[in-house]
């Protein structure tokens, strides 16, 4: 049987390709960890993503959790595949392993290599 919040999930990750499941807006983040991934697209020159707010959807702020099997908000999915939380998102970046998936997956950053 389909889950609809599942469906809806898959789309999203579908149809674009980067979505970031978190806690408020690109514009205005409601939580920090939340915070630390939209800063981390902003120093990418990454500007073009889905943000979904999942304070304003309890359905999909839990199914989230259940579709990625990962407890925590935020949710970073790039081309469709489950990267990570804040923490890893963030030592990805410091490592340069996030701009070389980036540039692998055909995603143009404005940052340096």
């Amino acid at each position: 049987m389909s889950n609809p919040i599942f469906d809806r999930i898959q789309k999203d990750i579908s149809d674009n390709d980067i979505v970031l499941y978190m806690k408020g807006t690109k514009q205005v983040p409601q939580c920090g960890f939340s915070g630390v991934v939209v800063q981390v697209m902003e120093r990418l020159g990454v500007s073009v993503y889905k943000d979904v707010n999942v304070l304003a959807d309890p359905e999909i702020r839990e199914g989230i959790k259940q579709f990625s099997n990962w407890p925590t908000i935020p949710q970073l999915y790039v081309k469709g595949e489950f990267i990570g939380g804040c923490d890893i998102v963030r030592e990805m970046y410091q490592s340069g392993e996030l701009q070389a998936l980036l540039k692998e997956k055909g995603i143009k950053t404005s940052a340096a290599a």
